[in-house]
């Protein structure tokens, strides 16, 4: 079993950053692929960036390429995503999860009960 905890969402003005954390319980946090995800009001909820579990692969949506960087600490059991340049289009629920991931394909077991971030235009 793997709990999940988002932090650092918020309200922030357009082009500004913010960078969400996931702190994940347990000692098994290195085997498993982690992804953020998003869900604004009214539409489905999309995957946001993914990275496997020793860091090597990263793929990101295309709607955020070059703005937001997944990364991960194995020693602290935790994930991170940096957003810069935020834009109006990227508020919404945040949600982390952990499971397998390649590339943008991805099996999620365990999520987060999510955070919200809002981009103030």
């Amino acid at each position: 079993q793997v709990q999940l905890v988002e932090s650092g969402g918020g309200l922030v003005q357009a082009g500004g950053s913010l960078r969400l954390s996931c702190a994940a319980s347990g000692r098994t946090f290195s085997t498993y692929g982690m992804g953020w995800f998003r869900q604004a009001p009214g539409k489905e909820r999309e995957l946001v960036a993914a990275i496997n579990r020793s860091g090597s692969r990263i793929a990101y949506a295309d709607s955020v390429k070059g703005r937001f960087t997944i990364s991960r600490d194995n020693a602290k059991n935790t994930v991170y995503l940096q957003m810069n340049s935020l834009k109006a289009e990227d508020t919404a629920v945040y949600y982390c999860a952990a499971g397998w991931v390649a590339g943008t394909d991805y099996g999620m077991d365990y999520w987060g009960k999510g955070i919200l971030v809002t981009v103030s235009s």
